[in-house]
């Protein structure tokens, strides 16, 4: 841009000294083409360069006959064209002068947009940069729904642009306004409008229900037609100038109560566009009374996911673990989730809650649940054969290694000492393991041996192994004896006889 008084010297210089556009361009210090642009604006500038000839001289009808039928073609293509009918100029200077003969859009008009009052209420998201937390750089987004007669705003942040945010986000704004406006407009975003052919539009489901609890109307704005939503466009570009410009701020909370503040204050307290004489304040409270009732409780605003639990006792949700009951693996499980809490849900019964994380790739972990399995391993381990063994008789380990030196196989050692030592006691498997080491057999058959040599040495019986199924209803009933006394008497009954 140049000054007017650059502006008349030029004007002077071309009529009354008469200096062509290249002296003047040099003496003023300015590009020939702003001399060009202030002489074509005088009304002079087309007379003058008429005379001055051109090799694209001959070409310009069939330019201008071309944009005629193709008004968005190319000048790098045109270029080829007329390159091909004789044109032997350089492609900057073609580009340059057939900007002259493009055809310019004709301006549109639009007319000012005005509502009632508690008729209508404009909402979007706007995007405020990146937050680094932990490993995650997360977006910081921003809510914002004005009302369209008293400009009243609402204004809240969040870590994401996803449904479950959205649907807070309404909840949260209906709650600060207390009332609800009839019709809310949308851009055509992912969380409003799932398609859109023309008129036909299909709706997010969820922002369907969200609509018949509060009774409200969801309007999407035509297509390529912004100026439907300046409304909110303007209290955007206002909130990044007036409160986010320089804000410092601990977390997301901390910048939410923030923001909650200053759309009660500093931006409640500035002049109503529609009426100058009158804060916002004071329209809202003449807009408050028509606007729609809140219902009794609020909408339900979790986001619900329904994820997979694997062998290990996490449930994955939005890049970061969260752990569940060890009894839950193998499961598919429901994550109910709002900005601040993460709860898990089997079969509509709750089994985990957690604080929600914005990190990646975190265990989210409650004591409890660790706590669980980690006993309940060491209780399997307990009762393992192969540690059995060796809590009963110590020198196992020692007898586990020689064994393998001696390549035997050692799960079938396993299964033969876990028998004796079922059928004659640690006591006996000990001393046996002991002996068969001294004499360096490390094999199953000396181990029975000697457990044979020991019991002999006591003078006891061969015991009976009892082989019983692993139930603990079997293993836990109680066999009574009978007497015998009828069986001799039986037998005695059957001596007489054969004597008489």
């Amino acid at each position: 841009m140049i000054s007017r008084a650059v502006e008349a010297e030029i004007l002077r210089l071309y009529h009354a000294e008469g200096w062509p556009i290249g002296t003047i361009a040099r003496q003023l210090h300015v590009h020939h083409s702003t001399v060009r642009r202030v002489l074509w604006q005088s009304g002079v500038a087309a007379v003058r360069e008429c005379a001055r000839t051109s090799k694209l001289d001959v070409y310009v009808p069939f330019i201008q006959e071309t944009f005629a039928r193709y008004p968005t073609l190319r000048a790098s293509r045109l270029y080829q064209m007329v390159r091909e009918r004789g044109y032997v100029g350089c492609p900057h200077h073609f580009r340059h002068m057939v900007a002259r003969w493009r055809p310019r859009p004709v301006a549109e008009a639009y007319l000012r947009l005005r509502t009632l009052p508690a008729e209508q209420a404009q909402i979007d998201w706007a995007h405020f940069g990146k937050l680094a937390i932990g490993r995650a750089q997360r977006s910081l987004m921003a809510f914002v729904m004005v009302l369209s007669y008293s400009r009243h705003l609402f204004v809240r942040f969040y870590l994401n642009a996803g449904t479950g945010s959205f649907l807070d986000a309404h909840v949260q704004a209906f709650a600060y306004f207390t009332a609800v406006p009839r019709v809310c407009l949308y851009d055509n975003l992912r969380s409003a409008v799932l398609e859109r052919s023309g008129d036909a539009i299909r709706f997010n489901p969820t922002l369907l229900e969200l609509a018949a609890w509060y009774h409200f109307q969801p309007r999407p704005v035509a297509v390529a037609r912004g100026n439907e939503k300046g409304r909110v466009e303007r209290a955007i570009r206002f909130v990044r100038d007036r409160f986010f410009a320089a804000r410092r701020y601990t977390d997301v909370a901390d910048l939410n109560a923030q923001a909650l503040a200053w759309c009660s204050g500093e931006a409640a307290a500035r002049p109503c566009p529609e009426d100058r004489t009158r804060t916002v304040h004071e329209c809202f409270e003449e807009e408050r009374p028509r606007l729609l009732a809140l219902p009794d409780n609020p909408f339900p605003s979790e986001e619900r996911i329904v994820v997979r639990v694997h062998k290990t006792p996490y449930a994955r949700f939005d890049w970061n673990d969260y752990s569940v009951p060890h009894t839950h693996v193998r499961r598919t499980l429901e994550v109910r989730a709002t900005p601040g809490t993460v709860r898990i849900l089997d079969a509509g019964a709750v089994i985990a809650t957690h604080p929600r994380s914005y990190d990646r790739g975190e265990q989210v972990e409650d004591p409890p649940h660790i706590k669980d399995l980690a006993d309940q391993k060491r209780s399997a381990r307990r009762h393992r054969a192969m540690d059995r063994l060796h809590h009963a008789a110590p020198s196992g380990a020692k007898f586990f290694a020689a064994a393998a030196l001696r390549g035997v196989h050692l799960g079938a050692l396993t299964r033969g000492l876990t028998d004796l030592l079922d059928t004659h006691g640690a006591a006996a498997l000990e001393a046996a393991l002991i002996a068969a080491l001294a004499e360096d057999s490390a094999h199953l058959a000396a181990v029975r041996h000697f457990v044979d040599q020991h019991r002999a040495r006591r003078g006891a019986r061969p015991p009976i192994p009892v082989h019983l199924p692993d139930d603990p209803r079997v293993r836990a009933l109680s066999v009574r004896p009978h007497n015998l006394a009828d069986y001799e008497q039986l037998t005695r009954k059957d001596s007489h006889e054969r004597l008489s």
